[in-house]
């Protein structure tokens, strides 16, 4: 297992660590492996700090900004809540950017831990977070993304299971969209995060070939889709406040009590939002 790190760029984790900068603690892959985490796999959601302009923007409209963030703190509520309570795995927040740590102070699970976001692009942050999350001591890692709010608590179950099983593997959960919700693995593999051509339909796709080009055997999740854009958000309306699951999907997803509160929220108080996320009485 990969346990070093070779190009850690500069941060003060003792300034992150200070009193009053955050209520969770601030993880340094540069400190000697903790042998609490030995066994466990990283649940890591890869995060933003929620703050409006900078976090789903796509949703606004029809939502606006502010309603945005705010329910990008929900999506985080719920997922971390979700991985809460998955066996053999602990919880991880990957946030960027450094500096906004209080950002996320009472919105996670009090086991919760957090460690900085590196990297330019999006496939570099992916690696080096894995990387980084090794080097602490885990045994393994899911990289999981924040904007899937009902994902099934049994595809994160069963992401934990397959990786502690004898031999290397990676274990991928796609989206409807094209992309994936979860990348999980047991080594610092650079090839799955290679050549991928982020933000579009065939990142799924293109990530398979890298795990088949790397002869590592690759375990697929369930099916979900992710929340960025108003037809998007009318799914997950549609799944939390009228019961109907997405006719592309095999299994039920997670309770999602903070994002239902907030889409019912909007069902009582705001009719032309109501109208343009799709939401009906």
């Amino acid at each position: 297992m990969q346990r070093s790190c070779n190009s850690w760029s500069p941060v003060s984790f003792d300034t992150l660590n200070s009193p009053g900068s955050s209520m969770y603690p601030v993880l340094d892959p540069n400190q000697p492996a903790r042998p609490e985490f030995a066994g466990l796999c990283a649940l890591a959601v890869m995060a933003k700090a929620p703050r409006a302009g900078k976090v789903k923007t796509r949703l606004a409209p029809p939502l606006t900004l502010e309603q945005s963030a705010a329910l990008n703190i929900c999506f985080l509520r719920d997922t971390t809540a979700n991985i809460a309570g998955v066996s053999g795995a602990q919880g991880i927040l990957c946030y960027t950017p450094v500096g906004d740590e209080v950002a996320f102070d009472h919105l996670l699970p009090e086991s919760f831990a957090l460690i900085p976001q590196r990297g330019d692009g999006f496939g570099e942050r992916l690696h080096l977070a894995a990387i980084d999350l090794l080097a602490c001591g885990f045994e393994s890692v899911c990289l999981i993304d924040s904007d899937s709010p009902t994902l099934p608590h049994q595809a994160l179950q069963q992401a934990v299971d397959e990786l502690a099983k004898p031999g290397d593997r990676i274990v991928l959960g796609g989206s409807h969209d094209g992309g994936y919700y979860l990348i999980g693995l047991k080594q610092g593999h650079l090839t799955p995060f290679e050549r991928i051509t982020w933000s579009t339909a065939s990142v799924f796709a293109e990530t398979v070939e890298r795990v088949g080009e790397a002869g590592l055997e690759l375990v697929e999740l369930p099916l979900w889709y992710d929340v960025d854009d108003g037809a998007t958000l009318r799914l997950l309306a549609s799944e939390l406040l009228e019961g109907k699951r997405p006719d592309f999907v095999s299994v039920g997803g997670y309770d999602a009590k903070a994002s239902r509160a907030f889409l019912q929220n909007l069902l009582e108080n705001s009719a032309p939002l109501q109208a343009a996320a799709g939401i009906a009485e």
